[in-house]
């Protein structure tokens, strides 16, 4: 079967699969809903009655060929980096951004990754805009700051002089 036929059907089948839910989560807050296997030897679930919820099983499972890919069919890499962004492949990966890079790293990858023509999958069209038109205040030296405040003192101190 092609690519995008199997993408479809497992887009169709995920919607079909139901929220596997832990064995009676709904009576204790503390256990919590994440899903563990159900063992006891009268319980409905590990059974399979037809009035309790389905349990996993590997029937649920998508297509091999696209187990694991992005909806757009591309594979998921993620990236920190310029460099890394660089070793990707367009046709057949995707890049996602870590959500640990900050602004600035963040607009030289978008501005490598259109020129390598590689997609961003984790940041939309409008976002991207917003962060090119965006002007990064360049930090200033700390010798700098002293220099300014140390004019700014003397001069007040003039004005304070002055009025006495």
């Amino acid at each position: 079967m092609s690519k995008r036929r199997l993408l479809r059907l497992k887009f169709k089948m995920k919607q079909k699969k139901p929220d596997f839910k832990r064995q009676e989560w709904f009576k204790c807050k503390r256990i919590g809903v994440s899903w563990r296997k159900p063992r006891g030897l009268h319980s409905g679930m590990r059974k399979q009655l037809k009035h309790r919820p389905a349990i996993v099983k590997t029937g649920y499972r998508s297509p091999s060929l696209v187990r694991g890919l992005h909806p757009s069919g591309l594979e998921d890499v993620l990236i920190r980096n310029v460099k890394e962004l660089e070793m990707l492949d367009p046709k057949t990966q995707g890049a996602r951004i870590a959500s640990t890079v900050g602004k600035r790293k963040k607009i030289e990858i978008i501005k490598r990754s259109e020129e390598l023509g590689i997609r961003l999958l984790n940041i939309s069209d409008e976002k991207k805009r917003e962060l090119l038109t965006l002007k990064l205040k360049k930090p200033e030296g700390p010798s700098d700051n002293k220099e300014v405040e140390k004019d700014t003192l003397k001069e007040n101190e003039k004005d304070e002089v002055k009025e006495q």
